[in-house]
């Protein structure tokens, strides 16, 4: 399994393990499909922020295989 800090890894389509906004203290995931990419830049040490197909927003924590 990949980390999701660099954005040449993350495409629309993958399945992702996230962390919302809200779980950032426990470090609960979030499972789903990316929508969008919205992190411009090419890497990003708490990793890349998407948004799901459902529309919840988070870091990418793993790319699912």
């Amino acid at each position: 399994m990949k980390s999701g800090q660099n954005r040449k890894d993350i495409h629309p389509g993958l399945q992702v393990d996230i962390v919302l906004k809200q779980d950032q203290r426990t470090g609960k995931t979030t499972r789903g499909i990316v929508k969008d990419i919205l992190t411009n830049s090419p890497t990003h040490p708490h990793g890349i922020k998407v948004r799901l197909q459902d529309g919840q927003v988070g870091r990418v924590k793993t790319i699912i295989e």
